[in-house]
């Protein structure tokens, strides 16, 4: 027996020692709705924890490892991300051995060398379909942080991950806050099933502050450097997909999911109005057009000085019957006909992902590789590039010809060490 078969067995065993242990104690564990059961949510407790390890140490990662850390359930065994910095601080913070630490941009292929259960993925958005391709194919369970993708190839790879991750029986889980609040679930399912009767029009929008503080000082002080461009990736167009992908795709999720389908076509603008680094745009307007003429304004800013207007991710779409209003980190409620309350979401960055971190380990420990999130999240990533390509190019572009594009956006990586 080959040492890889030998690795892949003992992986299984333990997997399956984990899915009776599981399977013994599961009467208080069940899923009551799509998202989770609250005593999940809380911080669910499995007699066989997961081993886990990270790609992407910076802000975010150390955040989520954190929240991983708390329920409990998982085992922090290893670590992956460019700068060593990074690597030691989060190494330092959580206990993960020196040998178990791997710098470099193919770091994260040694990682998955290594003997454990899972992988969260939470590098610049560019790595994302590389990152998990090579996951699923080590046979691991994948949580990967949204966007998932910053052109279209790297959104079908992500989708043909989630698609071999179900084969090999992987869970994959994209993390969406708001697709993990009860709020979000039941006021959207109440407008699937007609709340607002028929659908008008929509409006989606995504108002903030420069949001990459810490990022600009590295382009200010050498933007020639590759490894400032790689610390300051918040700033690259290519790193990052724009605003309009790597922060936008809240609101666009949102929009995506409330539609339930592909749109038809997209037609806007935008442009750097304020901006002074980097590559990325600073603002976005762009009307999506979906089936029965039912159009949905977006627009977004990324620039400071605008007092008391409305700020945040807000989505309302319009019915014959009544209107849905949704804040991220606000109400979500629908007027109307068939009103519902809702409820407020102040923790919903937080609580979203220690949801996700619940369903990701109760998931695993069933079994349960249906791996849903994988489809959904693809077509609200493709949505925001299809709004990008529109605004760039400044020309109506249709799904259907975004669907058919082969173009890949190619970073610039030369001078950066493998």
């Amino acid at each position: 027996m080959s040492q890889d078969q030998s690795k892949a067995n003992r992986r299984d065993a333990k997997r399956e020692v984990s899915r009776r242990r599981f399977m013994a104690g599961a009467g208080a564990a069940a899923v009551t709705f799509s998202v989770v059961d609250a005593k999940l949510a809380r911080g669910y407790s499995a007699n066989e924890k997961v081993d886990l390890a990270i790609i992407g140490c910076g802000g975010r990662g150390n955040w989520i490892t954190d929240l991983f850390k708390q329920h409990g359930g998982y085992n922090l065994v290893a670590c992956a991300d460019y700068f060593q910095d990074r690597i030691d601080a989060l190494g330092d913070k959580f206990g993960v051995p020196a040998e178990r630490r791997f710098p470099g941009l193919s770091g994260y292929r040694r990682m998955l060398e290594g003997e454990f259960d899972a992988v969260a993925i939470e590098s610049p958005p560019y790595f994302h379909p590389e990152h998990a391709a090579a996951a699923v194919e080590a046979g691991r369970h994948v949580y990967v942080a949204k966007p998932i993708a910053v052109d279209v190839p790297g959104c079908k790879s992500i989708g043909e991950s989630g698609k071999k991750a179900t084969t090999k029986k992987l869970c994959f889980l994209v993390d969406f806050q708001t697709r993990a609040d009860e709020f979000y679930v039941e006021a959207i399912k109440r407008v699937h099933d007609g709340a607002i009767g028929r659908l008008a029009f929509g409006e989606a929008t995504y108002h903030a502050n420069i949001p990459w503080a810490r990022q600009i000082k590295f382009l200010e002080d050498d933007p020639n450097n590759p490894e400032n461009r790689l610390r300051a990736w918040g700033l690259d167009q290519v790193l990052s997909g724009d605003i309009i992908t790597e922060q936008n795709i809240h609101t666009l999720d949102v929009a995506s999911w409330i539609m339930n389908q592909e749109p038809v076509c997209a037609f806007g603008t935008g442009g750097r109005k304020v901006r002074e680094v980097g590559t990325c745009w600073d603002t976005f307007s762009v009307t999506f057009q979906y089936p029965d003429n039912v159009g949905i304004a977006f627009s977004s800013r990324q620039f400071n000085g605008h007092g008391t207007q409305p700020e945040g991710i807000r989505n309302r779409m319009f019915g014959s019957e009544g209107v849905l209003e949704t804040k991220y980190g606000g109400d979500v409620l629908i007027r109307g006909t068939n009103f519902y309350r809702g409820g407020s979401t102040p923790t919903i960055f937080k609580q979203g992902a220690v949801n996700n971190i619940a369903t990701f380990h109760a998931a695993i420990q069933k079994g349960d590789c249906t791996n849903s999130t994988a489809p959904e999240s693809v077509r609200s990533n493709l949505l925001t590039i299809l709004g990008r390509t529109a605004a760039y190019e400044g020309r109506i572009v249709t799904w259907e010809e975004l669907l058919k594009s082969d173009e890949k956006l190619v970073a610039d990586l030369k001078g950066l060490k493998d």
